[in-house]
């Protein structure tokens, strides 16, 4: 399974993007503030840039497992090999005060927030379970 994240709206206090499943539009995902980090930069650079949770992942390609997460409770996606970062999941939320770093998504977007979180967590979560019961790998490409 390929997911994109397509980030075109950047505040002050957030970004937010399009995600897309092999292609096809899933829903919108709200970040902190992008910093124009890519995975291309030395660890260095990132620690250099990043603001404690305040600032969006850099920008590349991770894979994706689902894991139980000690803080949350319960199976959430994880992004692995993050640089400068940790613990970096996709889950419900709709503001910047929520995510930390995360990816949080949402049935529609206004300015800073998403709406809907827990509808469109829920749906794009049972797609990307469906793919993990077929062990098929999953990645996700995110573009500034």
């Amino acid at each position: 399974m390929e997911l994109l994240l397509d980030r075109d709206v950047r505040t002050t206090d957030s970004t937010t993007g399009k995600l897309y499943i092999n292609g096809k539009f899933e829903c919108f995902i709200l970040e902190d503030q992008d910093r124009e980090l890519s995975q291309s930069n030395s660890i260095e650079q990132i620690v250099k840039s990043k603001v404690a949770g305040k600032t969006a992942i850099p920008a590349g390609r991770y894979k994706v497992i689902i894991n139980q997460s000690a803080r949350f409770k319960t199976l959430l996606p994880l992004l692995l090999n993050v640089p400068g970062f940790s613990g970096i999941r996709i889950h419900p939320g709709n503001t910047p005060a929520d995510t930390e770093g995360c990816l949080l998504p949402g049935i529609s977007r206004q300015s800073n927030k998403v709406i809907g979180s827990r509808i469109a967590f829920s749906k794009l979560f049972s797609k990307m379970q469906n793919a993990n019961l077929q062990n098929e790998e999953i990645f996700i490409t995110i573009q500034s």
